[in-house]
């Protein structure tokens, strides 16, 4: 590997440790029924917070909610992921790089 090839490969490292960063920095909200249930979620998809309105709880039905649940978190997983693929693929230039693509 020569010098210049060296050199690239760190400054791609730097940018890809600050976007990394930024991702998680970044928030995104999702909700279902209405608003009913709210997760919020960072561009790593880690779960920073799930809001459930108390009018949905109700033990006669879990299924209802669990069902609400999944698709606040689905969703906002989806777009977490997509912020994070549009946001590095402007770095890598397009390459499917795995853990980061």
């Amino acid at each position: 590997m020569n010098f210049s090839m060296l050199k690239q490969a760190q400054e791609l490292k730097s940018m890809l440790d600050k976007a990394q960063k930024e991702l998680e920095k970044t928030v995104i909200e999702a909700e279902s029924g209405k608003g009913a249930v709210k997760v919020t979620i960072n561009g790593k998809q880690k779960i920073l917070s799930i809001k459930i309105a108390p009018e949905v709880i109700d033990p006669g039905k879990a299924e209802n909610l669990e069902k609400l649940l999944m698709k606040a978190i689905s969703e906002a997983t989806e777009k977490s992921q997509k912020l994070a693929a549009n946001q590095l693929k402007g770095l890598t230039g397009g390459l499917k790089i795995p853990g980061l693509t």
